[in-house]
């Protein structure tokens, strides 16, 4: 009897025991989401600012959009080998070592030029895929070592989890153009005097988020994973085997097909916002000051539309009906701006660019939560694989937009306008410079523009001058005669 009793008894102090010996291990999941969204926080809010004003600050040569554009060509050829680094680095290490690149970039910027920025995006390219992969892989291990000590629904936790880092991520674009808003607060492009400072404090507050990723738990997923065939000290061609046959697995599952087209939207919307938004949307209306403070409205509701759709994400049903919802918001925005709708009464003006701001950011919060979650709900074989699949197709849409569309705008200026030289030059005396977009009326005439249209009387023959993005030259008679149009790349 005492024998049953003393059983009894251990059992008991057992059972008591048990969650306080579980709490410090479960806390940890916690806790570690805390610290990476922090240090996410800290290193992007300097990097999505800096990110922002480089169509309108580095102008010169478009210096600016093309190192963005190498970055994400970069970006897009590193993420295929991406996880194969962070299989053997561990996913913390690669977090660490990412940051590295993003402080290069941000130091470069203090003098920015052909020799410092291109270098800095090439070397960044290769961290921002081992950091995004890194990231997805500890995010998803977290949740799921969180969903298990707690017995807990796994598809809801990972949904509050990236909820929550998305969320806290997003205040980046709040918090860093805020500083952005107020250190460049004369508005003019390249002469901005707080330009130096604000990439100073940049800087400082990057090297807090990088110390910080050292405070992360080392997690046994973290360089083996679940069912991960690649060992750390496996040869090279078992690696890269491995390697491929994790790729082309995942692209021969026709739930992946789908969820591509998704992605390389998200990739592109963003690009969007932080290149052409900023430039030709932004700027020409409230100034480049005013980029600051319509991305800081732009990070504020991306912030809030992740925390609050993490929250309400728990199967595909809600991830369907929500991704709707976000679609639908930046539908409206993509319509306003494509019919050219705009306020120009002052701060009725000023009110409409942060309002357009507000609605990208919710469609993005939207996006980034749920197919961050809806990749961790459908493939959780291999967790560093599908993150390297979205961190490419998401770098190669931002490399789309950055580099290769002007290119294939180009062509498709050039076949819209071809027609417009033989049909609609004007019989009447004087020339008219073209030079801009939208449609225009020159004379008796309707052209197709593609930068503000101005007439300029003269003397003689009339002919116009188009200004277009291409590599042609070509010329065509003038209706009197004697004159030639002529067609010049600027």
């Amino acid at each position: 009897m005492a024998t049953v009793i003393d059983r009894d008894e251990e059992t008991l102090l057992v059972s008591d025991e048990s969650p306080i010996l579980q709490s410090p291990k479960t806390k940890s999941h916690t806790k570690d989401v805390h610290i990476l969204s922090l240090a996410f926080l800290l290193i992007f809010l300097a990097y999505g600012a800096a990110q922002n004003l480089q169509s309108t600050l580095n102008t010169e040569e478009d210096l600016g959009t093309t190192s963005l554009g190498i970055l994400y060509l970069s970006f897009t050829f590193f993420s295929v080998i991406a996880s194969l680094v962070v299989r053997n680095l561990g996913s913390k290490n690669a977090l660490i070592i990412g940051t590295s690149g993003y402080c290069l970039y941000v130091a470069a910027n203090l003098k920015p030029n052909w020799y410092t920025l291109v270098p800095a995006s090439l070397y960044l390219g290769f961290c921002a895929s081992i950091i995004w992969v890194g990231q997805g892989t500890y995010l998803t291990s977290t949740a799921r070592s969180h969903a298990t000590d707690y017995e807990l629904h796994e598809g809801a936790v990972i949904g509050n989890f990236n909820g929550e880092f998305w969320a806290v991520y997003a205040l980046h674009q709040f918090i860093g153009n805020l500083i952005t808003f107020a250190l460049l607060s004369d508005g003019q492009a390249g002469s901005t005097n707080g330009t130096t400072l604000l990439f100073i404090v940049f800087l400082f507050v990057m090297s807090f988020g990088a110390i910080l990723m050292c405070f992360l738990s080392k997690r046994a997923g973290n360089s083996k994973g679940e069912n991960e065939l690649l060992g750390a000290d496996a040869g090279l061609y078992a690696s890269l085997k491995s390697l491929s046959r994790s790729l082309t697995s995942a692209l021969s599952d026709v739930r992946m097909l789908l969820i591509i087209p998704l992605i390389a939207y998200s990739g592109l919307q963003q690009a969007f916002v932080w290149a052409e938004f900023t430039k030709y949307v932004v700027t020409p209306a409230i100034g480049v000051s005013g980029v600051g403070s319509s991305m800081a409205a732009y990070g504020a509701f991306d912030g809030i539309c992740s925390l609050v759709a993490g929250r309400l994400t728990s199967g595909l049903t809600t991830i369907t009906s929500i991704v709707s919802f976000g679609a639908f918001v930046q539908a409206i925005v993509l319509v306003l701006l494509l019919l050219n709708f705009s306020i120009t009464s002052g701060w009725l003006g000023t009110l409409y660019i942060l309002l357009l701001a507000a609605l990208l950011g919710i469609g993005d919060g939207v996006l980034m939560t749920q197919l961050n979650a809806l990749l961790g709900m459908l493939f959780k074989h291999d967790t560093v694989a599908n993150s390297c699949h979205y961190a490419h197709y998401s770098s190669y849409s931002f490399h789309s937009l950055f580099l290769r569309l002007p290119l294939l705008l180009s062509y498709c200026k050039y076949l819209l306008v071809h027609p417009f030289l033989h049909l609609n030059f004007p019989n009447t005396p004087g020339r008219g410079i073209c030079t801009t977009k939208d449609m225009a009326k020159c004379y008796d005439c309707y052209c197709v523009l593609f930068s503000s249209a101005r007439l300029i009387p003269g003397r003689g023959c009339d002919y116009a001058c188009f200004t277009m993005l291409g590599i042609w030259q070509f010329s065509m008679a003038s209706s009197q005669g004697g004159e030639v149009i002529t067609i010049l790349h600027q």
